[in-house]
């Protein structure tokens, strides 16, 4: 039986349902948005909806953007010939965070995990090749996690690149094994 009302109860399992966030963070939060004036309350759900009606995916990088290009996309002072291959859209902004790269990214939205059904067709990977062979890219550095899934992504897309006469690199191994770039 549980000790909150049924809409509570609802709450809680709504953002426990968050990534790395458990029941007990849920029933926190959901305690606390309870505490918050109605306008506070307002504004986080405002916030939730415009996320979800304004935020699409990039048509270049499929990063995240309000619009049809991302910031860095748009960005006509970063180098145009170096593209960063990432896995999610955290990684690409945990890259940016280092200020340490001056190219564009491509998300692919996934790694390669064929015991989970995933495959070369279910990421970003054809998108990649098209803009390639289209875009005067002189380099490729692929960031994908150090993952079994992050390296076999890594092995494929160096194979899949290589004819077409651009240079690949790949990120250096100093993140522990099993561990992510985020």
């Amino acid at each position: 039986m549980s000790t909150y009302t049924p809409v509570v109860e609802d709450l809680i399992d709504k953002l426990a349902k968050l990534p790395g966030i458990g029941k007990k963070t849920a029933a926190r939060l959901a305690l606390h948005i309870l505490r918050s004036s109605p306008d506070d309350a307002q504004a986080l759900a405002g916030s939730i909806l415009r996320v979800k009606e304004r935020i699409g995916l990039c048509r270049k990088c499929f990063n995240i953007a309000e619009g049809e290009l991302c910031s860095i996309c748009r960005n006509s002072q970063r180098d145009q010939s170096l593209v960063c291959v990432v896995e999610e859209p955290s990684d690409l902004m945990a890259i940016e965070t280092t200020g340490a790269f001056n190219g564009l990214y491509h998300v692919l939205h996934g790694a390669i995990a064929p015991l989970d059904g995933v495959g070369p067709q279910d990421l970003k990977i054809a998108e990649l090749l098209d803009r390639l062979q289209h875009a005067g890219v002189s380099e490729v550095i692929l960031a994908t996690n150090p993952t079994v899934e992050g390296d076999a992504t890594s092995l494929y897309l160096a194979k899949v690149i290589k004819p077409l006469g651009i240079t690949v690199t790949r990120i250096a191994q100093g993140i522990p094994a099993g561990g992510d770039i985020e």
